[in-house]
């Protein structure tokens, strides 16, 4: 009797699978293609990128000959997605290649309580899933979208202003804190440096700040006075730096009542750079869909899956509760309402029924400004601002 025999049509013997697995010391780098059985393994430790970068393609082109696989073959590398960011990925796919970003935590591992883990095995264990998702194993790995370079740099901007923004936020807290230990409740305002230089900013009997205090005081205000003059020139200048289409995309959200500058800009660029192609996709890449836990009697709401850009998904719950007041005419506003009216049976009743009831609203929200910014729909109900 012949044994069974599987035959692979999606995958050719003569593709090249490559898995690289980073680290600042050196890559662990390990090839595999449709007639080894085992793969092989081989690190790379030059000291510079672009010479990591060199050695391992040196390296895959010599297994590629030791092999003797054709210079047209097929090439396909995978790397986790992390602190390296695309350059890796860009740089591979001058050279020819094609190039795989996977979502670190989409690799399945074993449940054991304890489990062999090194990078030798790690490499080994992408190159297996990456072989099994070209034959077709989509659950195999999850694939990272790769933006265009002009997408990436231009999200710089955004998020340098949230962090210029935070750090504001957290100076003048400091020498809020400070002032109150010796108990001074001073509004910590524009004029603050000057009062202090003034000796105007007192202890709560009258006494002068100590001098190491006020020394430290005005330090912080002098890195406060430096990220608010960075904060100040970057909104000044930031529609400026963006591309036409970008920046009429941000003025098309900013026409609609309850969305401000801040959250068209980060919309834009940190979501709506993608391409999607339903409305599914677009409430998953943000983390706001349900995950259901039903296996035999367990049935269990896991709650939303909080995947995707947590910027953008913390940035939808403020802008839903912004739409419920500035659109109160929506039809959003209007079906949140009735979930989560007093006095009735409605399922979201109550304090923690609106919290959950917010969630949903930013979800058909986002999906409701996808379909204005792709097909010019405005929200049903919605009103524009005048002028």
């Amino acid at each position: 009797m012949q044994p069974a025999h599987i035959q692979d049509i999606t995958l050719d013997d003569q593709t090249l699978t490559v898995s690289f697995e980073l680290a600042s010391k050196n890559w662990k780098v390990a090839l595999q293609d449709g007639w080894h059985r085992s793969p092989s393994v081989h690190t790379t430790e030059e000291q510079g990128a672009a010479d990591r970068l060199a050695e391992a393609v040196t390296l895959i082109e010599t297994i590629r000959q030791e092999w003797r696989l054709a210079p047209s073959s097929r090439v396909v590398i995978v790397y986790e997605a992390g602190q390296d960011g695309f350059w890796i990925c860009r740089a591979l796919q001058k050279r020819g290649y094609e190039v795989v970003i996977v979502d670190p935590a989409s690799i399945p591992v074993e449940r054991q309580a304890r489990r062999a883990k090194t990078d030798r095995l790690d490499a080994i264990r992408l190159l297996c899933c990456l072989r099994g998702w070209l034959r077709g194993e989509r659950d195999r790995l999850h694939a990272v979208r790769v933006p265009e370079a002009e997408a990436e740099e231009i999200r710089h901007l955004v998020r340098d202003r949230g962090q210029l923004q935070k750090e504001v936020g957290q100076h003048r807290d400091r020498i809020r804190k400070l002032l109150r230990t010796v108990g001074c409740w001073a509004q910590v305002g524009p004029a603050f440096a000057t009062q202090l230089e003034r000796g105007e900013v007192v202890c709560h009997d009258g006494a002068a700040l100590p001098g190491c205090l006020r020394q430290r005081l005005m330090r912080e205000c002098e890195r406060l006075a430096l990220v608010a003059r960075q904060l100040q020139e970057l909104e000044a200048t930031l529609t400026e730096q963006l591309p036409e289409t970008t920046a009429q995309s941000v003025a098309a959200l900013r026409r609609l009542r309850g969305i401000g500058q801040v959250g068209a800009h980060r919309l834009v660029l940190e979501l709506f750079w993608r391409r999607f192609n339903n409305a599914r996709q677009v409430g998953s890449c943000v983390g706001l869909v349900p995950q259901p836990y039903d296996s035999g009697q367990s049935r269990v709401d896991q709650g939303i899956s909080k995947q995707g850009n947590r910027r953008v998904r913390a940035l939808l719950i403020e802008m839903a509760w912004m739409w419920l007041r500035y659109q109160p005419d929506s039809a959003l506003t209007h079906w949140f309402m009735r979930r989560t009216a007093t006095g009735t049976s409605a399922p979201s009743a109550g304090k923690r029924g609106k919290r959950v009831a917010i969630v949903a609203v930013a979800r058909k929200l986002i999906i409701a400004l996808w379909r204005y910014l792709k097909d010019g729909i405005v929200p049903d109900g919605a009103e524009l601002k005048h002028g």
